[in-house]
């Protein structure tokens, strides 16, 4: 992340809120990049380690979303069966639940691992994500409430992002925070639940 100094700012703008049916209806893959591509940089982005339990989530999710591209739908239907597993076994192993519809930006990384909900309607570039974090609804029957959380966001470990709000860009939220309400791009938000007590911009504004 950028260095970042006390400033004001402007309130973030409207949430999408859409089906999780309609958000995984096709390949929500970052865009002019092949998905190869894609897991060479999450991998380094993952300090190479090949056995980083978040490079594994992320790798699964860029498969399940590649084989959304895959036409007609019934020769697809061997890769969703092998994303079911492989998104199972990453579930069980891990402790890490990233759904393919979640559309996902670059060079996110996942440290650590365990007990991990990453259940957002979107996670943007260069954001990092730890250890027993939760995203997704704040109230039952309201699965399609999700959080989006945009680019360059930090997200300190234990922290609940909840419902239809949206994390503003280069952002922190601090550890164990619960989210309830949308939070403006540079800003710090901590407790429970979680009030904005910074803003923030890079120096070189």
């Amino acid at each position: 992340m950028s260095p970042l100094k006390a400033t004001s700012t402007k309130s973030p703008g409207s949430v999408r809120s859409l089906p999780s049916h309609v958000l995984g209806a096709t390949n929500q893959n970052p865009p002019n990049v092949g998905v190869l591509a894609l897991l060479r940089e999450d991998l380094r982005i993952h300090d190479s380690k090949l056995f980083e339990q978040g490079f594994w989530a992320v790798a699964v999710h860029r498969f399940g979303n590649w084989r959304m591209s895959v036409r007609p739908k019934l020769l697809r239907f061997p890769f969703s069966v092998a994303y079911k597993l492989l998104y199972k076994w990453v579930e069980w192993t891990c402790g890490i639940s990233l759904p393919y519809t979640v559309k996902l930006g670059r060079r996110v990384r996942i440290w650590h691992h365990g007990g991990m909900i990453l259940h957002a309607a979107e996670i943007g570039s260069d954001c990092h994500i730890r250890q027993n974090t939760t995203f997704g609804v704040a109230r039952t029957n309201h699965n399609f409430e999700l959080p989006i959380i945009e680019d360059r966001v930090d997200i300190g470990c234990g922290a609940a992002i909840l419902g239809n709000i949206r994390i503003g860009h280069d952002s922190v939220v601090g550890a164990n925070a619960v989210v309830l309400k949308d939070v403006p791009p540079y800003s710090v938000a901590v407790g429970v639940p979680a009030k904005v007590i910074k803003t923030l911009t890079p120096l070189n504004s």
